[in-house]
Formats: structure tokens, sequence, C-alpha cells
């Protein structure tokens, strides 16, 4: 979804997951939930990619206080929060090829997940949905000043 969105865009994309110290990677290959103390680092690595210039960046920005740290760092800033059922996004992340977080994660970051307030400026999108019309929507959201 990232990707159809920077491509809609025409920006670039970065996956968020290869922001990430290895460290990170290998307590969540291990199904090893990731602590505040482990995020802040990769939320720097994010929040200075965001900051460089116009670009869509794939991450799991679950806590408000992750948010604010990455608007701290790029106060332009816009979310999208692709929303779904848990049985959805596990069946979504168990189909998944070659990529190093479990599916037994999941439980841990819906945990951690605090939905975003209103004052955000942060467009929720059910993944549900067709991934073309999820993503002509977050560009008509997203091209509101």
């Amino acid at each position: 979804m990232g990707a159809a969105l920077a491509a809609a865009l025409g920006l670039p994309f970065v996956d968020g997951d290869a922001l990430h110290p290895a460290a990170n990677v290998a307590k969540m290959a291990a199904g090893i939930p990731l602590t505040d103390d482990d995020r802040w680092p990769w939320l720097d690595a994010v929040g200075e990619r965001l900051a460089v210039s116009p670009i869509v960046i794939a991450c799991s920005a679950l806590r408000r206080v992750y948010r604010d740290r990455l608007r701290a760092a790029a106060p332009g800033i816009r979310f999208v929060l692709l929303d779904g059922s848990r049985e959805l996004l596990a069946e979504r992340m168990g189909a998944r090829a070659d990529h190093f977080m479990p599916t037994a994660l999941l439980d841990s970051q819906l945990a951690t997940l605090e939905r975003p307030d209103a004052d955000e400026r942060v467009g929720v999108y059910d993944v549900a949905e067709a991934p073309a019309a999820i993503v002509a929507a977050a560009v008509r959201d997203l091209e509101q000043p």
C-alpha cells in the first residue's frame, strides 16, 4: 500500500522496516516485541528521512508519542492508518513472503496501538476495501490542506 500511495503521489517510497537496527530485526524475528527503548532510535531514523524531503514511509507509529516524535522531526507530516480486523491483518501478515516479523507479534502490535485523536490529522482507511480505492481516498485526503 505504501508503494502504491507513493506512486500515486509521485513520491519516493521507503519501507520503515529497512531503517530498523539489526538488533530490532533480530528481536522481532525471534517473536519478541519491541520496547519503547528499542523503538526510539528507529523512530529517529524515520524522522530524519522524513525531514529531508517529501517521501512516503511505511512504519508502525502505533502510539501518539511515536507520532509526536515524528512530527517534531518533520512538522508537515501526515499519517495514514491502515485499519482492519485482527483476523484480516493476521491473514495478510501470514501471506507475506520473506518478512522477518512473525504473525505472533500482531497481538502485541494491536495492544500497543493508540487510536489517533481528532487533532492528529490521521486518515484512517479500512484494509478490507480494494487497494486502489484506499489509495484514491488517501490521495484525495492528503491533497487537502
